[in-house]
């Protein structure tokens, strides 16, 4: 009987760090899948409204066109001898592609044609547009 009673007076001296990873992994996946979302909303691009819009897909090559002009990609600007270079490089390693262009409403229309251009003569053909919903 003594032998029983020891072992209810032991402290506890290990720690169960397993729910603590779990809680972490799962912290880090919602970073994870919100890191983009928070990336794409820090350029501020005026999208236009359309009625019928739908997401694309998250594996798209991601440009932007903001209001002077510019084309973005990844927040950096990119002239267009390295835009042309960049997408056919891309259409060379994945023909399938998906190119998701962001034109801001203020952006002139030759400017977006250019990028479409470009786009096109790197040899990718699955273009969309982004929209934001009424």
């Amino acid at each position: 009987m003594a032998a029983a009673s020891a072992g209810s007076d032991a402290s506890i001296t290990g720690i169960n760090v397993t729910p603590l990873v779990d809680i972490l992994l799962v912290v880090l996946i919602i970073f994870m899948t919100t890191a983009p979302l928070i990336h794409r909303r820090a350029i501020k691009v005026a999208l236009p409204k359309a009625a019928h819009s739908s997401r694309e897909a998250p594996q798209a090559i991601n440009l932007v066109v903001d209001a002077a002009g510019n084309v973005l990609y990844h927040g950096r600007k990119i002239g267009p001898a390295a835009l042309s270079s960049f997408l056919s490089a891309q259409a060379k390693s994945a023909p399938g592609q998906r190119v998701a262009l962001s034109a801001d409403e203020g952006a002139r229309y030759g400017d977006v044609v250019r990028v479409l251009d470009a786009i096109r003569s790197a040899g990718l053909s699955r273009v969309g547009l982004e929209v934001s919903p009424l």
